[in-house]
């Protein structure tokens, strides 16, 4: 074999272990998917990123008290099925991740805009786990604010 050819393949299957996705790749893509879901109103693909027994919350101020909202998968995935496609759209920046093993968190503060017009803001907490090779979403809290976004 010649020099050349034999740098050649090492050139290239360096570059492919370079392109090699990392877990917290992997972790922000179940993430990313999820909003790929809701924009396209998706919402087997929505189902789909998280885990069989996922929990939804928000930590919401109404009337000045402090509570918590709950909601199902299903009734989330049903609320986003009903919506127009690109309806939809939160904007998160990706703070913090932490993986040890098949479990891993994320803090992504966000923007959510309907119908093309700022709605609210907040931070998005996740806790994911990694079942049969796959990071899936177990529980989601968020905040929402309609001031204190920048």
């Amino acid at each position: 074999m010649r020099k050349s050819s034999l740098l050649f393949i090492t050139v290239f299957i360096l570059g492919l272990a370079g392109k090699a996705q990392t877990a917290e790749d992997s972790v922000k893509a179940v993430i990313n998917k999820m909003f790929t879901a809701m924009k396209q109103c998706d919402s087997a693909m929505l189902s789909d990123c998280f885990a069989s027994s996922g929990i939804l919350q928000s930590v919401q101020v109404k009337d000045g008290r402090e509570s918590i909202l709950n909601e199902t998968v299903s009734d989330f995935a049903g609320f986003i099925s009903k919506q127009q496609k690109n309806d939809l759209d939160e904007q998160i920046t990706f703070d913090i991740i932490r993986i040890d093993d098949n479990l891993a968190i994320a803090w992504a503060p966000y923007k959510f805009y309907y119908k093309g017009k700022f709605s609210h803001c907040g931070v998005d907490s996740y806790q994911l786990v990694r079942l049969n090779g796959l990071w899936k979403i177990q529980y989601l809290i968020d905040t929402r604010h309609k001031s204190r976004c920048d």
